[in-house]
């Protein structure tokens, strides 16, 4: 048993010393890549620095002309708004204006159409029952007329009685 005790200890040992070897070797590995990492985040820094300054250096200088633009649209906005307003009054004036004119003009337009009307009645009464009158007068003697035409071709004796009957309804 003290073989398998030697062996094991060997075994062991044989064991620490490659672990302690592959510490070491990882030790030296990460030192040199820290040294990496240290050195490209120095020459990164030496990189950005300069544009990080010239972008400070540019808000820096464009900061009071952003305001300003921001507090002048501010401004035109507040003065769109007032003009706005302003215009929302004189529209809504005139268009109540335009609404009562329209309606004076309605009731004016109303008010002729009906006279018009009225004398075109008066017209129509005073001009047409004369010429009525008169056309039945005219119709009259035109009956007459013809009835003492009848009558002389009655003498005559040329057409019977009939015809000359239904001629005074025509």
């Amino acid at each position: 048993m003290q073989i398998w005790l030697i062996l094991f200890i060997v075994v062991a040992m044989a064991a620490l010393i490659v672990q302690a070897v592959i510490l070491t070797v990882l030790f030296f590995e990460i030192r040199r890549t820290t040294e990496n990492v240290n050195r490209i985040s120095a020459d990164l820094q030496s990189r950005i620095g300069p544009i990080l300054t010239r972008v400070q250096i540019l808000l820096d200088d464009t900061q009071p002309k952003i305001s300003s633009m921001v507090n002048d649209a501010s401004h035109i906005v507040y003065l769109a708004r007032g003009q706005a307003q302003k215009i929302d009054r004189v529209v809504t004036d005139a268009a109540d204006r335009l609404r009562g004119q329209l309606m004076h003009a309605d009731r004016i337009l109303t008010g002729t159409l009906e006279a018009v009307e009225d004398a075109g009645a008066k017209f129509s009464h005073s001009f047409w029952r004369p010429v009525q009158k008169a056309s039945a007068l005219v119709q009259g003697i035109k009956v007459g007329l013809d009835l003492l035409r009848s009558r002389r071709r009655r003498r005559s004796g040329d057409e019977p009685r009939e015809q000359q009957e239904e001629e005074l309804f025509i």
